[in-house]
């Protein structure tokens, strides 16, 4: 039976329906999925004063679920190819178990905190939750556009820890690769000499290197950009890297097949296969150089470092290592304290 103050009951249903004029004038009647009627009762006053607000209203928006909306910013990526499907899938995994099952309409602002201290609990770094953030942001914002959510929340980003600011010598770098297996070492220096990623690095196939033209290069969609980079060896990485070479065509002979990529595992049980995880190897070769602590990713800082040392403009380093922004590229280009006393030491020679 209807009430005057909107909210009501229906013989059929346990919870509460509640019912309003929208914007146009007509009468909306709404499950508000509810037994408790105070709740009705602030569903309906948060309709009615959105329809004051002059916001058109349709219930059936609200009712989008958390599942629809994943699978739209899935086949958005895909279709697009503005996002990696793996870390897309990766920061979603970390959404799932919290949010499945809901409505969007219900990830709200509070929805969100909650989530946030959630993830906290677990131990998550905050740079990590805000990449779930964006993720969970640009899925709301992508219903709303699509008409399946009538207003998207207000995402806060939580503080990030200020950037790590590692980066290793190069006797320091050459005193963790000797703990290194040899075919190892070839794939950190090019790291530390070109700054380019783990990823990229070990993802390289021997079709990526040109011996002949001393070049290596990435492919279109396999950065972290999408754009493809090109980039000169030096002797060194030449020497090292046709070393590499070598030692992949010996494994091609002993398997007698062929063998794509440039890292591939010389032996144990994954023998023949790329190198995908190499965190235990290099965490050992770091402790054995008496260096716990440093990390893969220190070499692309360093790489940084050592390119600008070497007079290399920024614009071309920035090109050679793949950053996009000059904001990234500042945040890795280290002070150290020897180039604070460097600095000190040149305005005294100057007098």
């Amino acid at each position: 039976m209807a009430h005057g103050d909107g909210i009501y009951k229906r013989p059929d249903y346990e919870t509460y329906w509640i019912t309003y004029k929208n914007a146009d004038g007509q009468r909306v009647r709404e499950n508000a999925k509810t037994t408790d009627r105070g709740i009705a009762k602030r569903i309906r006053d948060e309709r009615v004063g959105r329809v004051a607000r002059g916001e058109h209203l349709d219930p059936r928006r609200d009712q989008t679920a958390y599942e629809e909306a994943r699978e739209d910013l899935l086949t958005y990526y895909r279709v697009h190819g503005t996002r990696d499907l793996g870390e897309a899938e990766g920061r979603l995994a970390h959404l799932d178990p919290y949010f499945s099952g809901r409505g969007i309409a219900k990830i709200d602002a509070g929805a969100i905190e909650e989530y946030v201290a959630h993830r906290q609990k677990a131990e998550a770094a905050n740079a990590t939750i805000n990449r779930e953030l964006a993720t969970l942001s640009k899925m709301l914002r992508l219903a709303h556009e699509r008409g399946k959510l009538a207003r998207v929340p207000v995402v806060t980003k939580t503080r990030e820890a200020d950037p790590r600011a590692g980066f290793v010598t190069r006797q320091e770098f050459d005193s963790i690769t000797q703990h290194l297996p040899v075919d190892l070492r070839a794939g950190a220096l090019i790291a530390f000499t070109l700054g380019w990623r783990k990823a990229e690095v070990f993802g390289l196939q021997l079709r990526n290197l040109d011996l002949v033209t001393g070049t290596v290069r990435l492919d279109p969609g396999t950065t972290k950009n999408r754009e493809g980079r090109v980039a000169h060896l030096t002797p060194e990485l030449k020497v090292e890297l046709a070393a590499q070479v070598a030692r992949v065509k010996a494994l091609e002979r002993k398997l007698g097949r062929v063998i794509p990529d440039l890292f591939p595992h010389l032996s144990g049980r994954h023998i023949g296969l790329p190198v995908a995880d190499l965190r235990k190897t290099w965490a050992r070769a770091t402790r054995k150089a008496g260096k716990p602590g440093v990390l893969f990713h220190d070499l692309r800082r360093s790489a940084v470092k050592g390119l600008v040392a070497a007079g290399v403009s920024e614009k071309v380093a920035m090109t050679i290592t793949g950053h996009k922004t000059r904001s990234v590229f500042d945040r890795y280009h280290i002070v150290s304290e020897a180039d604070l006393v460097q600095a000190a030491e040149r305005l005294a020679a100057r007098g």
